[in-house]
């Protein structure tokens, strides 16, 4: 019989190097005390990482860059609300980022959620946890998420033909066929934006 421990790390290693989580993402293979001794071994032994208080990696790992890689700030951050019961949404610069429309990760990594404000200190990045109201976020967590709040930051006057196709070609069939059902109740220009997206 595989031990807690053996099934951790096989769900670990499934999902793959980079992704982040907490004892609660594995309360269904064992009792919370288990779990935990179980991440404690793993993180004594080198094949996960504890990145802050509850929330480990399986850190990528560059031997050109002399070893482990900076957590997956996303992966990080969507490990802590799963572990706090909130929801999250990439706000602004870092949701475009994200999509892509931007390489500079900005100075404070700002996700809206239904939760408390919280800050973060990941790796001496930033992480902001922003409190909103409910229609600020959309229904569904997913791309359709990270447009409207990359369009958002770019604004009315910065969208142009290039950032439609980047997003266009960002987007799979299923991801164009969401995106108006999923923001239909958005500001009118982002509505008209998206459509131009997902327009043959």
């Amino acid at each position: 019989m595989q031990s807690v421990s053996d099934k951790i790390l096989m769900r670990i290693r499934r999902k793959g190097h980079g992704q982040a989580f907490s004892s609660k993402d594995f309360l269904d293979i064992g009792s919370r005390a288990s779990v935990d001794h179980a991440l404690s071994t793993l993180t004594r032994s080198g094949v996960i990482r504890r990145v802050t208080r509850g929330i480990y990696d399986y850190p990528k790992v560059s031997p050109e860059l002399g070893g482990q890689l900076s957590p997956d700030y996303d992966s990080v951050a969507q490990a802590i609300a799963r572990k706090n019961g909130v929801r999250i949404e990439p706000s602004g610069a870092w949701a475009a980022n994200l999509l892509g429309l931007s390489t500079q990760v900005p100075a404070k990594i700002v996700y809206l959620t239904n939760g408390t404000s919280r800050e973060y200190w990941i790796n001496g990045q930033k992480i902001a946890f922003q409190r909103v109201g409910p229609k600020e976020l959309l229904p569904k967590p997913g791309p359709s998420t990270l447009v409207v709040q990359s369009l958002r930051h770019l604004g009315q006057d910065r969208i142009d033909d290039t950032v439609i196709r980047q997003l266009r070609d960002r987007l799979s069939p299923s991801d164009c066929k969401a995106l108006l059902r999923d923001a239909r109740y958005t500001a009118d220009w982002i509505f008209e934006v998206l459509k131009k997206i997902v327009a043959d």
